[in-house]
């Protein structure tokens, strides 16, 4: 198998720890351990916890938690996982043969790009486009479904650009499955991030070869408990169980454990509300700085996800624009072209207290820089 480089993981995961300002994370300020398990009774329990294996698949408590949020499931429907990157990669595992096509909505989150490639698959890409609010159009999906076709994999809300499917969108890529027979993939992560409107409705339930995956990771402010979760059919959910057994066999006991505190009804609505203030609040900072340079910067605002998509005007490759931040100014953002969108870049605004504003103020020193050196103004 050769290997296919993830580049914006790659990208992230060697400076994220080393630059005084990271806007590249599309999470919220994560929750302190102490403020999730808040009272002294709890934090006592936890502290005499035995570091033991956990259920392979999660413990049915876990499960209980996860398949309430998923009308009609039980635990027998749900799988967790090490994060929702896991997910992904043993559904993929599954499904992908030599020759398969799968229908891939792009901008996404570049994994599964590389494994399906990987595991010898064709990645037949369906953009979104700005013109349309960073919509695909259902015609185009129309003429990239065929007799090949093994899924069709969304982001939904979306990475990099927070954008929700939107109705009409919603049912082509329903009835495209259906139609094919394709098995549909559903990444949801970024649900409960919405920084303002309802909740986003989840693909589960329209079509029964569906596999959806989500995690604690982005909208729950949870990443370091690396707790992910598929959700479909029980027979299906039964074989990437012993895929799983090939990666990385158990959730770990501890995080298994604070999952279930994060995900009991009061305390994840509570997570979650956290979650929008700090969109709100942040989102507010980050469009007066945007219209502060005028027609340098054009965006569509995102409706969820700690994320926002900006096209910008100046004469840089957006690696470069990208890698001369994080020299000068040791801040790091993602480039557009780690998506294919050579123009773009993402900016992270998840953060609490005044980091978003002394970041981004690293950022105009950058382009101060450059339209000097450029003539631009």
């Amino acid at each position: 198998m050769k290997l296919v480089p993830f580049q914006m993981e790659r990208w992230q995961s060697t400076w994220e720890h080393r630059v005084e300002f990271n806007l590249s994370e599309s999470g919220v300020e994560p929750l302190p351990l102490r403020e999730l398990l808040r009272e002294e009774a709890a934090i006592d329990r936890f502290l005499n916890h035995p570091l033991a294996y956990s259920q392979g698949n999660g413990t049915p408590e876990l499960r209980s938690s996860i398949a309430s949020l998923y009308p009609g499931t039980t635990p027998d429907h749900v799988l967790v996982t090490n994060g929702s990157s896991e997910a992904c990669l043993l559904a993929l595992w599954h499904l992908v043969e030599p020759g398969d096509e799968v229908v891939l909505l792009l901008p996404n989150y570049m994994e599964g790009w590389g494994l399906i490639q990987m595991f010898g698959g064709k990645v037949r890409p369906l953009w979104l486009r700005e013109d349309l609010g960073w919509q695909f159009d259902p015609a185009e999906l129309a003429t990239l479904v065929n007799r090949r076709t093994k899924a069709i994999a969304v982001c939904n809300p979306n990475n990099p650009t927070g954008a929700v499917m939107a109705e009409a969108q919603r049912r082509a890529v329903l009835d495209a499955a259906r139609d094919a027979e394709a098995w549909l993939l559903s990444d949801e992560v970024y649900t409960g991030a919405e920084r303002e409107g309802p909740r986003t409705e989840s693909l589960w339930g329209g079509y029964e070869r569906t596999l959806v995956m989500n995690g604690l990771s982005k909208a729950y402010a949870l990443p370091g408990l690396r707790i992910g979760w598929v959700i479909g059919p029980p027979e299906t959910i039964a074989t990437l169980w012993a895929f799983h057994d090939y990666t990385t066999l158990t959730p770990t006991y501890l995080s298994d454990r604070l999952a279930q505190i994060a995900l009991s009804p009061g305390r994840r609505e509570e997570i979650l509300g956290r979650t929008r203030s700090i969109l709100q609040r942040n989102y507010g900072l980050l469009s007066e700085w945007i219209a502060g340079h005028g027609p340098l910067f054009t965006h569509i605002p995102p409706v969820a996800g700690a994320i926002c998509f900006l096209r910008y005007g100046l004469p840089i490759n957006s690696s470069d624009l990208a890698w001369r931040l994080l020299k000068e100014k040791s801040t790091l953002i993602v480039p557009g072209d780690q998506f294919g969108m050579d123009g773009y870049i993402r900016i992270g605004m998840g953060h609490a207290g005044p980091y978003l504003s002394e970041g981004l103020a690293r950022i105009d020193g950058v382009l101060r820089a450059l339209a000097a050196e450029k003539g631009a103004p």
